[in-house]
C-alpha cells in the first residue's frame, strides 16, 4: 500500500513573530517540521507497519524543508520528496493544494493521503480538504484512530465536539488527523543517523507538468496590531465582603457591565 504524508516546515511555536516592512519575519528562531504533522506521519507509520506499506512524505518549499522531511525519515518514512520551484513563492492553500494533488498524481497507486489538521503558522487548516476536492477523493477530516484498512475502504473514528463518530470511506482517500491519533514517536540514533545522509529528490513544476498555480488570496501588507496599553490595579479590603463591594463599584464605575 502506498501512503502519503504531506508535511510543511514552519517557524518554531516559541518564535516570536511580528511584521516588519509589510512582511512576516519570526527572527533567528529556528525552522521545524510542523508539530501537528507530526501526528499525520505516527498514523502513517503504524499503517506501514501493519500493511507492510510504504510511507513517502511530500513537502512544498525551499531548500531548508529538507531539514523537516529528514525528521520524517528518522521518525521512519521509506522515502521523501521536495516540490520547490520559483514560481512557488508567496502561494495560499489553494495552490499549494494544487501542486500537492499534481505530485500525488505523479507518484501514482497512492491510497492514502495523511495531512496533519492545519499549520501552525497559517492556522487555516483547509489544505486537506482542497487537495482532496482536486484529486476527486473523499476526505475525512479529524480522525482520532484509524479502526480498519480492508477490502479497500477504511474506517476511522472522527473526534468531534460532540464526542466521537465512526465513518467509513473507500480508497483511496485523504485523512486529517487530531493529535488524539497518538503520541508521535521519537526519531531512533540509526533513524537520524541514515536521514542525516539520505538524497531527497527534489520536482519543479516541470517534472509535476503543471504551472505555477495562481493563488487566490494574497497579504499585500501585513502589520502589527496596535500596541494596548494595560494597567493592574490590585483591590485590597479588610474582608472579603470589602473587597468584593469594592471590585463591584469599580467595574459600575468603568462601566464593564
Amino acid at each position: 500500500m502506498k501512503i502519503v504524508v504531506c508535511i510543511k516546515q514552519v517557524p518554531d511555536s516559541a518564535a516570536k513573530v511580528v511584521a516588519e516592512g509589510g512582511q512576516v519575519s519570526w527572527g533567528d528562531a529556528p525552522l521545524v517540521l510542523n508539530p501537528w504533522d507530526e501526528y499525520a506521519i505516527e498514523a502513517a507509520l503504524v499503517l506501514q507497519e501493519a500493511l507492510d506499506g510504504e510511507v513517502t512524505v511530500i513537502s512544498v518549499g525551499g531548500e531548508s524543508a529538507k531539514e523537516a522531511l529528514k525528521t520524517a525519515l528518522a521518525m521512519g518514512c521509506s522515502q521523501a520528496l521536495l516540490i520547490s520551484d520559483p514560481a512557488l513563492e508567496e502561494l495560499d492553500s489553494q495552490a499549494i493544494a494544487r501542486t500537492l494533488a499534481a505530485a500525488i498524481q505523479k507518484i501514482g497507486d497512492v491510497e492514502l493521503a495523511f495531512f496533519g489538521r492545519q499549520a501552525i503558522d497559517g492556522d487555516m487548516g483547509v489544505t486537506a480538504a482542497q487537495t482532496a476536492r482536486l484529486l476527486g477523493w473523499p476526505m475525512l477530516s479529524l480522525a482520532a484512530s484509524i479502526q480498519a484498512v480492508d477490502s479497500g475502504a477504511v474506517r476511522v473514528e472522527k473526534a468531534t465536539e460532540e464526542g466521537r463518530q465512526v465513518v467509513e470511506s473507500k480508497l483511496p482517500v485523504a485523512i486529517s488527523v487530531s493529535k488524539d491519533i497518538g503520541e508521535p514517536r521519537y526519531p531512533s540514533f540509526m533513524g537520524i543517523r541514515k536521514a542525516s545522509r539520505a538524497v531527497i529528490p527534489t520536482w519543479s513544476l516541470a517534472d509535476l507538468g503543471i504551472s505555477a498555480p495562481a493563488p487566490v488570496v494574497r497579504w499585500p501588507d501585513v502589520m502589527n496590531p496596535p500596541v494596548r496599553e494595560v494597567t493592574t490595579e490590585m483591590i485590597t479590603g479588610d474582608s472579603p465582603q470589602d473587597i468584593a463591594e469594592k471590585l463591584a463599584d469599580k467595574i459600575l464605575g468603568e462601566k464593564v457591565l
